[in-house]
C-alpha cells in the first residue's frame, strides 16, 4: 500500500482539477445573478409575506455571488474574461469588498495561512495563552471584541464597512480608494430606495441581504480556521501543505447550503490549491484519498457554539482553548 502523499506530491495531485470550463463558469455566474435579481424583484412587487423570505434568500444568494467573486480573484473563475472582470469589479463594490482590498488581504492570508504571526490579516487575530496573559486590559478587550459573536453577526458593519472599506483606506488611501467609493454607492442606493419606495422596501432590498451575506461571510472565514481541531504554527515550524490540510476545516453542509456557499465548505482543499474552480472541489475531494478525512465542523448550533467559544492558542498542547 502506497504511503499517503504529503507536501509537493499532495499539491501535485490537485493540479488536474484546476482546469476550468468557461461555459460552466458563465452558467454559474449568470444563473446566480438571475436568482439574485428575481429575489430582489419579489421584494419590490409582492406582499410582505413573500418579500421578507425573498429578502433573506437574496442575502444567501449574495453570499454565493461573493464566493464567485472570491474564486475570480484567485484566478479560478473567468480570470481572463474582460466582461467577467468588469462584472466582478462591480460585485466587489456591491458587497463592500473592493477588489484591491480583498485581493491584497486574502492573497496574503493564503500565503501565510496558519502562521501565528499573521493570523489577523485576512482572518481573525489569534493570541497564544502567553500573549493573552501578557496583554494589557485594553488589548484583551480589543482582542475579545474582534472575536465576539456580535462582531460576526454584524459583519456588515464591523467586518465589511469598518474593516474592508474604512480601515483599508486609512492604511493605504491611494491604493484602496475603492472602499469609500463602495460606501458612497451603497448609501446612495439606500437613500434612493428610501426616497422612491420607502424604508421597508429599502431595508428588505439592500440592508437585510447585506446583513445575511456578511454575517455568513464573517462566520465562515472565522470557523474555517477557528475550530476545535485546528492547527497554528510558528514561522519556523510552518509548512504550506500541512497548514492547508490541518489548519483549515471541511464544513459539512447539505446540498442547498453548498449551493449558496459555492462549496466554500471544502476549505482544506481550497487552501491547498486556490486555483481549483468551486464546482470542481467536490470532484477533487472524491478523487484524492488524502483529503477525505479532514477536520470537520458544520453550521449546526453545537458546532457553531464550539467554534465561538475558542479564544486562545495553547502552544504547549497544540490546541485552541476557551476562556472558561
Amino acid at each position: 500500500m502506497a504511503a499517503p502523499r504529503v507536501g509537493k506530491a499532495l499539491l501535485a495531485a490537485t493540479l488536474p482539477f484546476e482546469t476550468e470550463n468557461p461555459t460552466t463558469s458563465w452558467f454559474h455566474l449568470l444563473s446566480t445573478l438571475a436568482v439574485y435579481g428575481a429575489c430582489v424583484w419579489l421584494v419590490f412587487w409582492t406582499p410582505l409575506w413573500v418579500a421578507i423570505p425573498a429578502s433573506i434568500v437574496a442575502g444567501l444568494t449574495q453570499l454565493r455571488i461573493f464566493a464567485l467573486f472570491h474564486d475570480h480573484l484567485h484566478g479560478a473563475l473567468l480570470a481572463k474574461s474582460k466582461p467577467a472582470q468588469w462584472i466582478m469589479y462591480l460585485v466587489g463594490l456591491h458587497v463592500l469588498a473592493p477588489r484591491t482590498v480583498w485581493k491584497e488581504t486574502h492573497d496574503f492570508h493564503h500565503r501565510n495561512n496558519g502562521k501565528l504571526q499573521w493570523t489577523a490579516v485576512g482572518s481573525y487575530l489569534v493570541m497564544t495563552t502567553e500573549q493573552y496573559e501578557a496583554a494589557s486590559a485594553a488589548e484583551r478587550r480589543d482582542y475579545l471584541r474582534a472575536r465576539h459573536p456580535l462582531t460576526i453577526v454584524f459583519g456588515y458593519v464591523f467586518v465589511m464597512m469598518a474593516g474592508m472599506c474604512i480601515a483599508a483606506f486609512r492604511r493605504s488611501p491611494k491604493r484602496h480608494w475603492g472602499g469609500p467609493l463602495a460606501l458612497v454607492i451603497h448609501f446612495a442606493i439606500l437613500g434612493l430606495l428610501v426616497w422612491k419606495f420607502g424604508v421597508t422596501i429599502a431595508v428588505l432590498a439592500l440592508v437585510i441581504p447585506s446583513m445575511v451575506d456578511h454575517m455568513l461571510v464573517a462566520y465562515l472565514f472565522y470557523a474555517q480556521h477557528n475550530f476545535p481541531e485546528t492547527r497554528f504554527y510558528t514561522t519556523s515550524e510552518w509548512d504550506y501543505t500541512d497548514a492547508a490540510v490541518n489548519g483549515s476545516s471541511y464544513m459539512v453542509m447539505g446540498p442547498l447550503m453548498r449551493w449558496f456557499c459555492a462549496n466554500l465548505g471544502y476549505h482544506h482543499i481550497h487552501h491547498l490549491n486556490a486555483r481549483i474552480p468551486f464546482y470542481r472541489l467536490p470532484e477533487a475531494f472524491a478523487a484524492i484519498e488524502e483529503l477525505q478525512a479532514p477536520h470537520r465542523t458544520s453550521l449546526a448550533p453545537h458546532d457553531i457554539a464550539a467554534c465561538l467559544r475558542l479564544k486562545r492558542w495553547d502552544a504547549a498542547n497544540h490546541r485552541m482553548v476557551t476562556n472558561d
